[in-house]
């Protein structure tokens, strides 16, 4: 496996208080990773770090084998690391398509082509593509600030796929979504970065995200990582269930496994004679 990110002893300070202590991390190529932890258990500030908008006190963070520490977030995303945000970021007076459109002249104009007019028959092709992708062309022409909150978040991370990232980081891409619409929107965005071969780590709350979308798990608690582990593996850690998801989660997806093994049995026993 070709690692692509690789943090080392990283730490972070706010004069006595540590917000990230001892962080080490290698993520490789293809990876999806979820990353839990309880508010203020140092999740955003590992991100923040990563993607330029935070610098570490010190440790090191290196991407595709070249040391990013320091860099501004812009340079960072022109490497191949993006992220998207908690509260999307897009513009709320404009359509959905000039939304699209001006990250992708962002993207790809350099130079001199940063004069020129953004729109082109190219470019406009390519912004009506990336709307097919992630299932928001029936909105191509709407004002980004009357869309449902489902739709203003797959917008905002669509903009942040534009350059197609080695790495994309997600900052809770399901917060203010319903429990009927979370996965139909995880499963848009989950199938276009992996047409991309994007990696993808992500901030989650929502433990049924985290079991159904990746295979590995990084658990912050008191801006430490308590737990680097398979998901199945990090769910029943000692550690992760007392400090992030609760023994209450734990017993209630026992609970449900344990209902399905027994009404299995039962079937199996009840209806599995001849005469059934």
């Amino acid at each position: 496996m070709t690692i692509v990110l690789e943090v080392r002893d990283l730490q972070k300070t706010f004069g006595a208080v540590v917000a990230a202590k001892d962080i080490n991390v290698t993520v490789n190529e293809h990876e999806i990773i979820g990353i839990i932890g309880a508010n203020g258990a140092g999740k955003t500030t590992f991100v923040n770090m990563v993607t330029g908008y935070l610098k570490p006190t010190s440790g090191q963070i290196e991407f595709a084998g070249r040391s990013i520490m320091g860099l501004p977030p812009r340079d960072i995303t022109t490497l191949g690391i993006s992220r998207s945000f908690q509260i999307p970021q897009v513009f709320l007076s404009e359509s959905v398509f000039d939304n699209l459109l001006m990250a992708y002249a962002i993207t790809e104009a350099t130079g001199l082509g940063l004069l020129s007019p953004l729109l082109n028959d190219a470019r406009a092709a390519r912004v009506d593509s990336h709307l097919e992708r992630y299932q928001i062309a029936q909105y191509r022409n709407a004002l980004a600030s009357t869309l449902p909150q489902g739709v203003r978040k797959l917008l905002d991370i669509a903009m942040a796929a534009v350059s197609k990232p080695t790495i994309l980081m997600l900052d809770e891409p399901t917060s203010g979504i319903s429990v009927e619409e979370k996965f139909g929107l995880m499963d848009i965005i989950m199938e276009a970065l992996r047409q991309d071969q994007t990696t993808v780590l992500f901030i989650e709350h929502d433990m049924e995200i985290v079991e159904r979308y990746v295979s590995r798990v990084l658990a912050f608690y008191q801006g430490e990582i308590i737990c680097d582990a398979p998901t199945a593996e990090a769910l029943v850690d000692p550690g992760v269930r007392e400090f992030v998801i609760g023994e209450e989660y734990h017993r209630t997806r026992t609970g449900s496994e344990n209902a399905g093994e027994n009404a299995g049995e039962n079937a199996g026993e009840n209806g599995g004679g001849e005469d059934a």
